[in-house]
């Protein structure tokens, strides 16, 4: 046989060892998935945090959302900072039929701080929060930049927590923030970190439309 041929052969056992390789971790991997499949039994709302000093934590958590509104499910939101602008979710989901959207009143906003404003402000949303956590026609909540108000003091974590302990088994709450108290993560079933690698902004480019709001 040609040196060729041998190696044409030799090639090709290499190949079929591969693919052989490959077949058997892929099988192995179905088969851990399918025992995590069949272990988990439990059907309840999940608690979710998304912290980090990443860019996409709220976008992440409105397009959640969006997902749970395709099954059909009564949606909440809670913007517990006010900006300077209408937000693009804002105007996309506050007057869709299936959800109340609520941005803090005069309270809390990166342009002028007003500590004892910030504070009533604060108080008041989260009391219109556990009344939405207290209400089983609501299947998903969103609690957009909640964690400032607990980081500032103008909200109590150990409140927060025995409210989010307590909501209907099949409400499913999603919070997001920089930081995030100890309280509320001891209890989270889902804490996803985005981290900060690079930014348009410190490259010098402008805040935009459809992006950043």
């Amino acid at each position: 046989m040609s040196q060729h041929h041998s190696d044409d052969n030799h090639s090709d056992d290499n190949t079929d060892q591969e693919a052989s390789r490959y077949q058997q971790r892929m099988a192995t991997k179905k088969r851990i998935v399918d025992e995590r499949i069949a272990n988990a039994d439990q059907e309840r709302g999940v608690l979710i945090v998304l912290k980090g000093n990443g860019k996409g934590k709220s976008s992440s958590a409105f397009g959640t959302m969006a997902r749970a509104m395709g099954h059909g499910q009564r949606c909440a939101v809670i913007q517990f900072i006010k900006g300077r602008r209408a937000t693009g979710e804002y105007l996309f989901f506050n007057e869709h039929p299936q959800v109340d959207f609520h941005v803090m009143g005069h309270g809390f906003s990166w342009e002028v701080r007003d500590p004892e404003r910030e504070r009533q402000a604060a108080q008041e949303a989260w009391a219109l929060a556990e009344r939405l956590l207290a209400d089983d026609q609501y299947h998903f909540l969103l609690f957009d930049e909640l964690s400032y108000m607990i980081k500032y003091g103008y909200l109590d974590a150990e409140q927060i927590a025995r409210a989010l302990k307590a909501r209907p088994a099949h409400q499913n709450v999603m919070i997001t923030g920089r930081t995030m108290a100890r309280e509320i993560q001891d209890i989270a079933d889902t804490i996803s970190i985005i981290h900060d690698e690079r930014h348009a902004f410190r490259l010098g480019v402008k805040a935009q439309a459809g992006i950043e709001y």
